[in-house]
C-alpha cells in the first residue's frame, strides 16, 4: 500500500511512535502521520484532515478510544476508513465493545511488526 495517512491516537507520544515505526515495519509506506494525544484530539484532527486508516488506543483519559470510535461513527468523520484499536487489556469486554463499535480489528500490547502487519493491511488491500 503507498501513500498511506493515518491517524494515531494514544495519551502516550512514545506510543505514539511505536505504532508509526510499527506500521513502516509492517510495510506500510505512509505518506502523513497525523498523531492526536486524547480522542478528543482524534476527532478534531479528522474534522479537517482525510486519512487511509486509524489506530487507536482503548485506554486514554478525557475521551477514551471506545467513546473516540464511537464519535467518529455518529458523526461520519471517516467513514468507510478502518479502525485498529490498541489494548493492554487481557480480558475480551474491551475488544467486543470495539469491534460492536465499528473498529475492523485490534491488537494487543506488547505487539510485533508481524502482528500489526496480519491485523492491519487486510484492512487497507481493496477487495
Amino acid at each position: 500500500m503507498s501513500g498511506t495517512r493515518v491517524l494515531i491516537v494514544d495519551d502516550s507520544s512514545v506510543m505514539r511512535k511505536i505504532v508509526e515505526r510499527a506500521l513502516r515495519q509492517a510495510g506500510l509506506d505512509l505518506n502523513r502521520v497525523l498523531e492526536a494525544g486524547s480522542g478528543r484530539e482524534g476527532l478534531a484532527v479528522l474534522e479537517r484532515e482525510q486519512v487511509d486508516l486509524i489506530v487507536s488506543d482503548i485506554n486514554m483519559p478525557n475521551m477514551d478510544g471506545l467513546e473516540f470510535l464511537r464519535q467518529v461513527q455518529s458523526r461520519s468523520l471517516a467513514r468507510g476508513v478502518p479502525v485498529v484499536m490498541i489494548t493492554t487489556e487481557s480480558g475480551e469486554e474491551h475488544v467486543r465493545e470495539a469491534l460492536a463499535a465499528g473498529a475492523q480489528g485490534y491488537i494487543r500490547k506488547p505487539f510485533t511488526p508481524d502482528q500489526v502487519r496480519d491485523r492491519v493491511l487486510p484492512l487497507l488491500v481493496p477487495a
